[in-house]
């Protein structure tokens, strides 16, 4: 299969190249190709002669968007409405990268791919909704996957920063334990998508975190444990980290779709970590 993927020089783009090695993949990335130029992109995805599109591309730096709300819209809602209706246009299956800030955290269960989404408290959340929205509505033969706490090869990510502060000069470090999610490997996330790359039947929204949850602190203790860390870790309030966008306390998401489409189940958080460890910090 001839694959396009947006995005893909960044973390979770370059496990999907390295997952799905076995396909033809063409990288659409600045500066080879621009979300935001509507008739640059159609001409590029029409040269490409791609048969699907992992659309990864995206502005994931959320205190950013809260300041620079007109580049977070221009690449996450524009930018997907143009990539949506030139796959449409072209007849070309679309695979789009989204995330749990879509909904405000609020709820006291995991959210399910059934529940409503508003695009939540902050302007990541709601560019990206916006996003999902252009797909919806340009888009019919498209798959939503929505992710959180990521983390990958190469990085960035809460793993690395973790690592990075443990570096022996820091008698303890402050973790937020009031906020719960689902700590997700990019690999996971990868073999995944390269399962549902087999089911060109399958349309809407998907949820692809790893299975269990935990909270920041609880995610920072495993990492120490399987990295061999002594690092004293202390938990605290998101109160007492105070952010320009508000952190959601719910991120879980419960991962329906997989199993009304019968496709297998995410690994549990703790086993995707500890291989993720071992290959990215050997001992």
């Amino acid at each position: 299969m001839k694959l396009l993927i947006t995005g893909g020089k960044g973390m979770l783009g370059r496990t999907l190249r390295n997952v799905l090695r076995e396909h033809e993949i063409v990288v659409a990335d600045l500066p080879e190709a621009d979300i935001t130029d509507a008739a640059g992109f159609d001409q590029f995805l029409a040269d490409s002669g791609a048969e699907t599109v992992i659309h990864c591309a995206a502005m994931t730096a959320v205190d950013k968007c809260e300041s620079e709300t007109d580049a977070a819209y221009r690449l996450n809602a524009f930018g997907s409405g143009n990539v949506a209706a030139a796959c449409h246009r072209r007849g070309v299956r679309l695979i789009a990268i989204s995330t749990d800030y879509v909904f405000d955290g609020t709820l006291d269960r995991p959210y399910h791919e059934f529940d409503t989404a508003t695009g939540g408290a902050t302007v990541y959340g709601q560019s990206k909704f916006a996003g999902e929205e252009m797909i919806r509505r340009h888009c019919p033969d498209h798959v939503i996957c929505r992710i959180s706490w990521l983390y990958g090869a190469g990085g960035p990510s809460f793993v690395h920063s973790m690592m990075n502060l443990a570096d022996g000069t820091r008698p303890e470090l402050k973790v937020v334990a009031d906020q719960h999610g689902n700590p997700t490997s990019a690999l996971a996330v990868a073999r995944q998508l390269k399962r549902l790359l087999l089911r060109p039947e399958l349309v809407g929204t998907y949820h692809m975190t790893c299975e269990g949850e935990a909270t920041w602190f609880e995610f920072a203790q495993e990492i120490f444990r399987l990295a061999g860390k002594v690092q004293n870790v202390r938990p605290c309030t998101t109160e007492e980290f105070p952010r320009p966008a508000p952190r959601p306390a719910n991120s879980r998401l419960e991962k329906r779709m997989l199993r009304l489409a019968n496709l297998p189940p995410m690994p549990d958080w703790h086993d995707a970590l500890a291989e993720f460890m071992q290959s990215e910090f050997p001992r």
